[in-house]
């Protein structure tokens, strides 16, 4: 996670941006703080970046790339403006002992914002800031299965803003995210498909972090968390409004270290 020290909307680069609005820092950094304790209360451990004036996005790490076992694959921005923050991530990954790795030129590719593990499966959002053919790269890079979904709403331009796994076989998703044939494959591949209602998806119910059995959401997405308690999941409810201003929320504002692919249903397995 990176602190909110230099957020604000000084661009516009998605639907949700509006630099007339801005962002209110104090609540910002409430909020931030809200979410990270949050994180740390259930048992995460969480590493701090050093925020860095001129990067009002940095604190949404969840773009940094993707990372894989002690691999990381840096993102290639769409937009400039985003685009310099990857020395910032890469000198951290380096620095801690991951393999920096790059995609080619001129193949976009906004890591794992776009890119969720669900199972053994790669699910990858693509048309709006990353490209299908930068994933299927990534997928023989890494050796895995890369399933390809169209996202055809601009308000969703990430997959993570609209597609949540839970466990191998289950996830959470706004329908309306996709096109038809992404919604098949979804369909195909996930057995059990949560949907999402539009009221709660523009809240960016979906932009979840999974800890366990415990679902961390934003906030007033009510028809979320029934659906969460009934099919036995924790939610857990923390404003993150002022993130949302930028399009972005709980997920966006973290990275998994131990990788995408490791998720709480691996670590329950293994405690099995």
């Amino acid at each position: 996670m990176c602190p909110p020290d230099h957020y604000g909307i000084e661009y516009e680069i998605n639907p949700w941006m509006n630099r007339s609005l801005g962002a209110g820092r104090e609540h910002a950094f409430t909020q931030w703080r809200a979410l990270r304790d949050t994180l740390l209360s259930l048992g995460a451990a969480v590493e701090e970046l050093t925020p860095r004036p001129g990067l009002p996005d940095l604190v949404f790490t969840a773009n940094a790339g993707l990372v894989f076992g002690k691999r990381f694959l840096s993102s290639r921005f769409r937009h400039e403006v985003r685009a310099r923050e990857s020395p910032v991530f890469d000198e951290w990954f380096a620095a801690h002992g991951f393999t920096v790795e790059h995609l080619p030129e001129g193949m976009y590719h906004e890591g794992a914002g776009d890119a969720l593990f669900c199972g053994d499966t790669l699910f990858a959002g693509y048309r709006t800031r990353s490209a299908a053919a930068a994933h299927q790269w990534v997928g023989q890079a890494l050796g895995v299965r890369v399933l390809p979904v169209e996202l055809v709403d601009p308000r969703f331009y990430h997959l993570d803003t609209c597609f949540c796994p839970l466990a191998p076989s289950e996830a959470l998703y706004f329908p309306g995210a996709f096109d038809d044939y992404g919604r098949k494959v979804l369909a195909a591949h996930v057995p059990k498909l949560i949907p999402v209602g539009e009221a709660d998806a523009v809240r960016f119910g979906c932009n979840a972090v999974v800890v366990g059995r415990t679902v961390v959401h934003n906030s007033r997405c009510p028809e979320l968390g029934a659906a969460l308690r009934a099919a036995g999941y924790e939610p857990v409810e923390v404003e993150l409004d002022e993130f949302l201003k930028a399009g972005g929320s709980a997920k966006c504002l973290t990275l998994r270290l131990d990788g995408e692919e490791a998720a709480g249903w691996k670590q329950r397995a293994a405690g099995s």
